[in-house]
């Protein structure tokens, strides 16, 4: 869940020129107004691409391994399903590329953000859990793509998904219309102490790529009404949740009344899926749900396949966290393939009937 910064220079470079040639799969950045930022917020797409374009690989940088795509080919002919992509705390959403690519070959247009104050290199304790801000930004994805003339075109905005890893994932929820209660997610880290929890109160952040150091948060204090806020947009049609975040805290109630389908998948074999995340107790509330855990793997298993070296290269920055271990003998390109899979299947059963 905690992709921080110790290497965050390591990650900036998420473009290289890819040495084979790469899938039928276009990608382009821009720049989309985000309202509740008082700015705008860079947004990376990918798409089922025509001819042209120069060959790239996204996400690729000096740890993993890049997803090859070609930069500012043409949008193939045709109207696409459009799914967003919401990245885990720490992170970005280049390192999404692996499951990007994968969703544009099977016919969608995905784009991303990287989540100011939550992203790699800009990550804050106190960022971290305004989950209201992440969900805004995905409502201005849709906005922007809606009013853009060109995209348009290209997008069929009567079926649009979120898929969300970790505390993507809570926002993915939670832009479904699950709420999440203040007070349980304070006594949840009062008891857990791991984590996010651990996170909030270890006084240390991210700007501008260097480490500061900040206050501890004080959940209780967190702008209650803004926390337990509806954020549902409808015009989100389905949710995939990858070992989402607030696992511990959503009001049952707000699961109840979930009107799309909600896929949940959790990295991990039975019994070693971390309390944060774990989400078996929650499918049984929601309507139009299903569940699935990827064996062998772990919370770190849906980052990008690591070169060889970056393991011990890690260690020597002083980095904890197994982030190219996973806990099983299944190579992380296998546990991705299967990710991609239950993915791809669970939008192609909400979004692509018509398709």
């Amino acid at each position: 869940m905690f992709v921080r910064s110790l290497f965050s220079s390591l990650l900036l470079a998420g473009v290289a020129a890819a040495s084979a040639h790469a899938a039928e799969v276009g990608v382009r950045t821009l720049d989309m107004p985000a309202p509740e930022r008082n700015r705008d917020i860079r947004v990376t797409v990918w798409y089922p691409a025509g001819a042209g374009g120069t060959p790239t690989l996204i996400g690729d940088n000096q740890l993993f391994k890049g997803a090859p795509a070609r930069e500012n080919a043409p949008v193939a002919d045709g109207r696409f399903p459009l799914v967003l992509l919401s990245h885990g705390s720490g992170g970005r959403v280049e390192a999404m590329s692996w499951l990007a690519v994968a969703l544009a070959e099977a016919g969608f247009i995905v784009a991303g953000p990287n989540h100011p104050g939550t992203t790699s290199g800009d990550s804050t304790p106190a960022a971290t859990p305004r989950i209201w801000e992440r969900t805004a930004d995905l409502s201005a994805l849709i906005d922007g793509f809606s009013a853009d003339a060109g995209w348009r075109a290209a997008i069929d905005t009567a079926r649009i998904g979120v898929v969300g890893f970790s505390l993507g994932g809570a926002a993915a929820m939670e832009i479904a219309g699950a709420r999440a209660d203040l007070e349980a997610y304070a006594r949840y880290c009062d008891g857990y102490g791991k984590w996010d929890c651990a996170w909030f109160t270890g006084g240390r952040g991210y700007v501008d790529d260097a480490p500061v150091t900040v206050e501890k948060v004080d959940l209780r204090k967190l702008d209650r009404a803004r926390f337990e806020q509806s954020n549902l947009d409808p015009r989100v049609r389905s949710v995939v949740a990858v070992d989402p975040g607030l696992a511990q805290a959503y009001v049952a109630d707000s699961l109840r009344a979930v009107a799309i389908p909600l896929a949940f998948i959790n990295l991990g074999s039975p019994g070693t899926i971390p309390e944060a995340v774990i989400s078996d107790r929650l499918v049984v509330l929601v309507p139009h749900s299903s569940y699935a855990a990827v064996a062998e793997a772990g919370h770190f298993s849906f980052l990008p396949e690591c070169k060889q070296g970056s393991a011990a290269l890690l260690k020597s920055l002083g980095e904890v966290d197994p982030i190219c271990e996973d806990p099983g003998k299944r190579p992380r390109g296998d546990i991705h393939a299967e990710l991609k899979r239950l993915i791809v299947e669970a939008l192609q059963r909400s979004l692509k009937a018509s398709f």
